[in-house]
């Protein structure tokens, strides 16, 4: 019996009904008819093509780039008991070949993977026996050149069309201009598609630009004005925990999510700020996709965005219920010129990636025309160290060739144990039934790996605390006190970054053809990068404007509330005369005869506006007769 598309959502979702878009898109699927979604962030872009494909006979393939977002995804369903497959790098042969043939024979809804892996025979050929339902192309702005994560992997997807010609496909996405747009039908080879294409605007949220000299302050400030649920983005993993640590110092309780924490950690702390145990979340840009929250009333941005479309995405989490909320970026001088270091001037150049491929092939020991498909772990700084190699440079290079197909990138922080037992398995039983506390960690140790008597192994210690139940702390502790016991030799290592090398080394052959896809990486780096600059140097117009204008959204009124529209109306209504300014200096100036002062400092001191303590500390700065110290006060 047909199950109804709002049945499938009232069972699966627990909503009544669909907004106007989502209808619109799953009818145009049901109709197999190819179909483009252009929604902003919190649109309901998910429900577009999942739905149909649960109101359809066979399986829906869904095309990602990001694998965080494809596991939450994949485990959302899940838990409605809704059967979900996901293909990621790192599998062995073996259990690539097992999941696909779960999809041709098992009853599966859905099956995710990268562009990278449509590349593989193995999976097209399992394609051809698939019931395929739907193809649907998440983040499919990925396919254009202008996209904000273009990746090159993408413009195969339409080999999907040959595989299986009859099936619809449905392109989503909630970032992309017009240009993006017209890639993406042109590149997916979309037959005369229906576009469902909503305005980005965000009525319901008030961006704010803050520019501050004490930034730490200036956030904590904030969010405990907001007191509500939060998200801060930063563009480090240090940061990240420097500031999760000083908001909980001052009484605000707060954690920290980046791709380091492990995956344990990162689950109890993304519950503890669902439940709003924990308010506030400090994050890099890992959090936040596929992560359905819709009373988030204050996201700020610590760090400058490295483009708008990404500022725009991750601000958009802000204010899914259609309440008010607010997206802040707090910035200063220094914070301008550190997008210009870390972006503009670390995009890498087609000689730089060269360089560090075969810093790489050297690193890993691969021959020439070997070590495709094998997986290496490595420390970061100590590769950079060793080749002499600028860390950011090198980094941003990494991530290009992860963009490229080159290799597989996992960011996961990696912690591993070389072990060897140095006594024989009777006397390691012995050991057992005279310390049972060990017997757990000991028979997981054995069971799991092969060979420990023979040889030294590398040991995964989060693979030991998934199947033991320890903690990490318990499971490095067992194993140094095994260590004393003189039943084994452990080595503990630190790993930042595991890469998979997914073509082999070729040198030259590998890179050359890629050269036109670097530089029009570099270009595209380099406008998005200007754009966010001209973005905080806007000081007049209307900033949703702004934004809308950037995706070729135009002739919109202001909105009224973004710190542009607040400034023009508090200008109107409250303009200060030149005696009030004259004021205002004459008290700062004597503040800071008595001792340097920073910007909290003068505006707790005073009962001016804190806007008109701010101007006039500028005005003074630019007038050389007060100056900035390095520890950020104000001095004479």
């Amino acid at each position: 019996m047909n199950i109804s598309p709002r049945d499938i959502l009232k069972q699966y979702w627990g909503f009544e009904d669909f907004k106007s878009s989502q209808k619109i898109a799953i009818q145009s699927v049901l109709e197999s008819q190819d179909t483009c979604v252009f929604l902003p962030t919190g649109g309901g872009k998910s429900i577009c093509f999942q739905v149909p494909a649960l109101a359809m006979p066979g399986i829906c393939i869904v095309i990602s780039p990001l694998v965080a977002l494809m596991e939450d995804q994949v485990e959302n369903l899940k838990t409605k008991g809704i059967k979900a497959q996901l293909l990621k790098s790192g599998m062995s042969f073996k259990e690539i070949d097992q999941k696909l043939d779960n999809c041709v024979y098992g009853n599966y809804k859905f099956l995710y993977l990268s562009p990278e892996r449509l590349q593989q025979e193995l999976v097209q050929q399992r394609i051809l026996k698939m019931n395929v339902n739907l193809i649907a192309v998440d983040e499919a702005h990925c396919i254009s050149q202008w996209g904000h994560d273009f990746r090159p992997a993408y413009k195969e997807i339409h080999k999907l069309k040959e595989l299986q010609p009859k099936v619809p496909i449905i392109a989503l996405t909630a970032t992309a201009t017009k240009q993006v747009k017209k890639d993406i039908q042109e590149e997916l080879e979309l037959h005369q598609p229906k576009i469902i294409e909503e305005s980005f605007k965000r009525e319901n949220i008030a961006f704010l630009k803050r520019y501050s000299y004490d930034k730490i302050n200036e956030l904590y400030s904030s969010l405990k004005s907001s007191n509500s649920s939060s998200i801060v983005y930063v563009r480090n993993r240090s940061t990240c925990q420097e500031l999760s640590s000083f908001l909980n110092k001052k009484g605000l309780k707060a954690t920290f999510y980046h791709g380091g924490v492990s995956t344990n950690d990162k689950q109890k702390r993304l519950v503890s700020w669902l439940t709003e145990e924990t308010p506030v979340m400090v994050a890099t840009n890992a959090f936040g996709m596929g992560i359905d929250k819709s009373n988030v009333r204050l996201v700020i941005h610590y760090h400058l965005p490295e483009s708008l479309e990404s500022y725009y995405q991750e601000a958009g989490r802000a204010g899914r219920d259609g309440k008010a909320a607010q997206a802040m970026m707090l910035y200063n001088d220094s914070d301008k010129q550190r997008l210009t270091n870390q972006f503009i001037k670390t995009i890498p150049q087609f000689e730089t990636v060269q360089v560090v491929y075969k810093s790489m092939m050297k690193h890993f020991r691969i021959a020439y025309g070997e070590g495709q498909e094998t997986t290496h772990d490595f420390n970061f700084h100590e590769f950079c160290s060793k080749y002499k190699l600028h860390t950011i440079l090198t980094f941003n290079t990494l991530n290009l060739l992860d963009r490229l197909s080159v290799i597989s990138l996992d960011k996961s922080f990696q912690k591993k144990t070389r072990l060897k037992f140095l006594v024989s398995s009777e006397r390691l039983i012995d050991f057992i039934n005279h310390h049972t506390q060990f017997a757990l960690l000991i028979r997981t140790l054995l069971r799991t790996y092969g060979g420990v008597f023979e040889q030294e192994l590398n040991i995964n210690t989060q693979l030991l605390q998934k199947k033991t139940g320890y903690n990490e702390k318990e499971v490095i502790a067992q194993l140094e006190a095994l260590e004393k016991h003189g039943l084994l030799e452990a080595d503990f290592i630190k790993q930042d970054l595991s890469i998979t090398l997914i073509k082999p080394r070729e040198d030259q052959y590998t890179l050359n053809p890629l050269r036109k896809y670097i530089f029009q990486y570099q270009e595209n780096k380099l406008g998005k990068a200007r754009s966010v600059l001209e973005y905080v140097e806007e000081h007049y117009n209307c900033l949703q404007n702004f934004i809308l204008n950037y995706f070729g959204e135009q002739n919109h009124l202001d909105c009224g509330q973004c710190s542009n529209c607040m400034n023009k109306k508090e200008k109107k209504i409250n303009k200060p005369n030149n005696e009030q300014g004259k004021i205002i200096q004459n008290f700062i100036m004597t503040q800071l005869a008595q001792s340097d002062l920073n910007s909290r400092d003068i505006i707790e001191k005073s009962d001016f506006p804190k806007e008109a303590i701010l101007e006039t500390l500028q005005l003074l700065i630019e007038k050389g007769q007060i100056k900035l110290t390095q520890k950020n006060t104000y001095s004479l």
